[in-house]
């Protein structure tokens, strides 16, 4: 099992993406991913359109997920708790972090 903690100012997905490469990861399980974001955009599916997405965004959020690296791209899943107790999900497209928020991301090479 893996530790990478993704704290740096910038976007979570494209830090995954580059740390995993430079530590020489193509393919692995992300068991899980938890941390905070400042903001952050997911997608799903368009229930009539599957093939297009609904890309909806938010802001300071708690963040628990999982998903899997495959050929150095990471496809993560998560729930994003927001304030007053609400939650979006899905494919995390963007999540921003620097300063007070970091992702933990624990993962296994396959």
């Amino acid at each position: 099992m893996e530790l990478i903690i993704l704290g740096d100012d910038g976007d979570a997905i494209e830090a995954l993406a580059a740390i995993a490469g430079e530590r020489g990861i193509t393919d692995a399980a992300v068991v899980s991913l938890v941390g905070a974001a400042r903001s952050f955009t997911v997608s799903t599916m368009n229930a009539d359109r599957p093939w297009e997405k609904v890309h909806t965004a938010g802001r300071l959020a708690e963040v628990a997920g999982n998903g899997e690296i495959r050929d150095g791209v990471p496809n993560i899943h998560v729930t994003c708790g927001l304030e007053g107790g609400r939650a979006l999900s899905g494919h995390l497209e963007t999540a921003e972090v620097g300063g007070p928020y970091t992702l933990h991301v624990y993962l296994q090479r396959l």
